[in-house]
């Protein structure tokens, strides 16, 4: 195999690694990432998804969520794929593969298995009754601008945990390391944490921040009503105040009008967010942010894995 590969330029060779690595997906279980996702996704618009892009609230919550699952997906995609046969890259590249060709034939694959995850999670979604926004920011259709961001997340993480893949050289350092950068994804988010000052310029570096901020941008978070406002109020409309219930009253009352609704919407006006504001200009920003971090961890681990011949073990 290594004299075919020598006497190849970078595309053969990409091709040549691609199909190994397809050959690996059926053959070597490589498969089994599939359902794993299918069973988180499961989970989690369980928990979340009858309130996704319904309310504030339940949007915020199930945008973070659905973050979490594409960079977990992402994360165990290929977080070690490169180190566990990094002893074969090296001999091979020492026979004259392209760490260029290489890295490309695992970018395309990964990308193939993060479409397949975003494809799932959304017929997931849907099963479960998500109610996907009617129009689009930037496609005319919810739903596909919801897939759009979902798989740049899921490929973003992918490829940054194939650059840690490629910067490691054990599979152990590679799955100890993984939880810390998970968690540091979740916290700097700016989901449900309030960060200020340097804390909050950190976000910027963060697959979750613009994913998150994408989603809610893509799910017309601004546009939706707020709840809490109102089920606080109930939740004290038994408060007596001088003998009588003033809350329980102005329940009933707005109850009696029909205006339930308006006062929910009302309240969400005052909740809004800059960052979640529905333009096609935002998201694509947005986008545009993923993908830049993407293409930093693709050149990060060419860099690294070129320098393998170093590895003196």
């Amino acid at each position: 195999m290594n004299e075919n590969i020598r006497h190849k330029g970078r595309v053969g060779q990409t091709f040549i690694y691609l199909g190994k690595l397809l050959r690996m997906f059926v053959y070597q279980s490589d498969w089994k990432v599939l359902p794993m996702g299918a069973i988180i996704a499961s989970v989690v618009t369980f928990v979340v998804g009858a309130n996704l892009f319904v309310t504030q609230e339940g949007t915020l919550m199930g945008a973070f969520a659905l973050v979490c699952v594409c960079i977990w997906n992402g994360f165990f995609n290929s977080i070690q794929v490169v180190c566990r046969e990094r002893g074969i890259v090296k001999r091979e590249h020492r026979s004259g593969m392209h760490i260029s060709s290489y890295v490309m034939a695992q970018m395309i694959y990964q990308f193939m298995l993060c479409l397949a995850q975003t494809v799932i999670t959304l017929v997931i979604c849907n099963l479960s009754g998500v109610q996907f926004p009617q129009q689009g920011i930037i496609s005319g259709q919810g739903i596909l601008d919801v897939g759009v961001t979902l798989l740049l997340i899921t490929f973003a993480a992918d490829m940054m945990a194939l650059m840690v893949s490629c910067v490691v050289r054990t599979t152990t350092t590679a799955m100890t390391v993984m939880p810390f950068l998970l968690i540091f994804q979740l916290v700097f988010s700016g989901g449900f944490f309030q960060l200020a000052g340097f804390a909050k310029k950190i976000t910027v570096l963060t697959i979750s921040r613009w994913g998150l901020d994408s989603l809610c941008a893509v799910g017309r978070y601004n546009e939706l009503k707020m709840v809490t406002l109102w089920n606080t109020i109930f939740k004290f409309k038994d408060i007596e105040f001088e003998g009588t219930k003033p809350l329980l009253d102005v329940i009933l009352q707005v109850q009696e009008q029909g205006k339930v609704d308006d006062i929910l919407y009302w309240s969400g006006t005052y909740n809004t967010r800059d960052a979640f504001v529905s333009t096609a200009e935002n998201v694509l920003k947005n986008w545009g942010a993923i993908a830049l971090l993407t293409f930093v961890f693709i050149v990060v681990a060419i860099i690294a894995l070129k320098l393998i011949d170093r590895d003196k073990r």
